[in-house]
């Protein structure tokens, strides 16, 4: 875990120089594994977040807003009736524990001054939120059960119990040795094992990272690699209240407390918490974006069987209408030889010559259950049922293969968003357009599809302005609203794709326009488009005025003449 006793000291040292003293002035809950405090201090204000996501479980001063339910959960309730009005008078951390202890001074109902405290355990999937009174009993807590105690209301606040050393504590390098050789001798050879499992606060990725900035081998390490080890996690150590450190970032997914290089000056008194801070908004950023993406995903994908089965049994239908013919030749053979026929025999079936083919003999099935004129009625019944059902099955099939191609293109709009603004979009299209129930309680939707708040992708190339669609929506409002007469529109010519316009304010004639800007236009239509991998791909060119949106049609899509193609490679 990145989180670390390191990290949280840090944390803690910068708060005490930044919100010591802040008044509370208001209690959010934007999830239910977050607080936000509403801080202000000596003239600025301070919003501190406090989460007990298993994954992403902190504390640190945020500059990034989060929508809040409607209705406030009824932890952020109770933190509001006790906090509100409060002021910090106390930050503290113990050692290097990812515990942190925020006391404030309250009033009481008797308008007495009260000390309340609040726990902050950022303990993975054991973090917990917990509030305790002045005399340290549970008001309440975020989370009452986890996997390894129980913390109830009306009950002492006491820590979650550990046993592991305290580095902080050890005052000789002997001590650390001694304790290093000890655990050498029961069969572990890892130092990144040993310290994890042994120290208080200590992360893998830390001593990892330490140890490769040292040059110390993990398996094969000298008393001398011990003590410069011993020596810099003192250091390091040390420098925390200085704000001689900084977060120093190992891989996308993780970070580590590093010294500051020799020579640098001291960092501004923020920067762990901004870091923090950052590094945490884009990961939960990006694990919004992709859950949400999944999800409507999911709800395309049904979508998409759906209109697959229907498909299916239209194709089904429209190949038991290519019976109709036989049934109709079938009538008229009977017709035309009746006279010859005897009818009180009882035929399965009969052989007559066929004058639509060389006169062929052709073997007709009878129900010889009925005369053969009623076969007649029957083969005749059949063939204007399939004959009317064909006229009804083709408009099916058509409306279906327009649906399918429209879920395609969402499912392709999908797949080029980049961000939640574009799944906000693709989902405020979809509840509208795939008939799917909005969620009021869990959505994603932030924002309003309307035209004058759209955000476009826009580009200039030689004084040439381009506009590139992401979703149905954008691409609907670039070739309808941004497009005038003269600019030139760009599509991959049957392939699902942004619509392409270049800005023309100066009506140059197409074949004026430098084909250099042409073919750079053409080249992103193609790479916005399902044949971006491909070699050859056909992109469609034409003026915007011979772009026109059918009424009634879907969101994106449109047809087009008077268009030229240019073949990108």
């Amino acid at each position: 875990m990145a989180f670390d006793g390191f990290v949280t000291k840090a944390i803690v040292s910068e708060l005490k120089d930044t919100i010591l003293g802040a008044k509370v002035n208001k209690v959010l809950e934007p999830t239910q594994n977050e607080i936000v405090l509403s801080l202000y201090n000596n003239g600025n204000n301070y919003s501190l977040l406090l989460s007990a996501n298993p994954e992403y479980c902190r504390i640190n001063l945020t500059s990034h807003t989060k929508p809040n339910p409607q209705n406030a959960y009824n932890f952020c309730m109770l933190l509001r009736k006790y906090l509100i009005g409060g002021k910090i008078v106390s930050i503290e951390t113990d050692d290097l524990e990812r515990t942190v202890e925020i006391q404030f001074a309250c009033y009481n109902d008797l308008n007495d001054l009260v000390i309340r405290t609040l726990y902050v355990e950022i303990m993975s999937r054991q973090s917990n939120i917990i509030l305790t009174n002045e005399s340290g009993i549970i008001i309440d807590t975020l989370r009452k059960v986890n996997s390894k105690r129980l913390v109830l209301p009306a009950n002492p606040y006491t820590p979650a119990s550990t046993n592991k050393r305290s580095f902080i504590k050890l005052e000789y390098f002997q001590d650390f040795n001694d304790i290093i050789q000890n655990r050498l001798k029961d069969g572990d050879s890892s130092l990144t094992k040993i310290l994890v499992s042994k120290f208080i606060g200590f992360s893998k990725s830390l001593v990892s990272e330490t140890l490769s900035t040292l040059h110390i081998i993990d398996t094969d390490f000298s008393d001398e690699d011990l003590k410069k080890l011993y020596n810099y996690l003192k250091r390091l150590i040390e420098s925390i209240d200085k704000h001689d450190v900084f977060c120093k970032q190992v891989s996308e997914k993780d970070y580590i407390l590093a010294l500051n290089q020799r020579g640098s000056s001291p960092s501004n008194k923020l920067q762990i918490n901004e870091f923090i801070d950052e590094f945490y908004y884009y990961k939960e950023e990006q694990a919004l974006f992709l859950n949400s993406r999944n999800s409507l995903l999911r709800i395309v994908s049904s979508s998409l069987t759906k209109v697959y089965k229907k498909v299916e049994n239209i194709n089904s239908k429209l190949k038991e209408c290519e019976k109709k013919e036989t049934y109709r030749l079938y009538g008229e053979l009977l017709t035309a030889n009746l006279y010859k026929i005897d009818q009180t025999s009882n035929m399965e079936s009969i052989e007559l010559e066929n004058y639509y083919d060389e006169n062929k003999p052709i073997t007709i099935p009878l129900d010889k259950t009925v005369t053969v004129q009623k076969n007649i009625e029957k083969y005749f019944k059949k063939y204007n049922k399939l004959k009317n059902a064909l006229e009804i099955v083709t408009i099916q099939k058509r409306d279906a293969e327009k649906e399918l191609n429209y879920i395609e293109s969402i499912v392709f709009s999908l797949g080029n968003a980049r961000s939640m603004y574009d799944i906000n979009q693709i989902y405020d299209e979809i509840v509208v357009n795939l008939k799917v129930k909005k969620d009021k309680n869990n959505t994603p939707s932030k924002h309003k599809i309307l035209s004058d708040k759209i955000s476009l992708n826009h580009l200039v190339i030689d004084n040439f302005t381009i506009y590139v669609g992401k979703n149905n929506i954008q691409n609907d409002y670039i070739s309808t609203k941004i497009a005038k007469a003269n600019d030139i529109w760009f599509h991959t010519q049957q392939i699902h794709g942004s619509h392409v316009l270049l800005k023309n304010p100066n009506n140059i004639d197409i074949d004026d326009v430098p084909e250099e800007i042409l073919y750079k236009c053409a080249n992103l239509a193609k790479e916005n488009s399902k044949g971006a991998e491909s070699t050859n791909v056909s992109v469609d060119y034409c003026y915007a005025k011979y772009v026109k949106k059918p009424s009634g049609s879907k969101p994106g899509m449109v047809t087009y003449n008077n268009f030229k193609t240019m073949i990108i490679k």
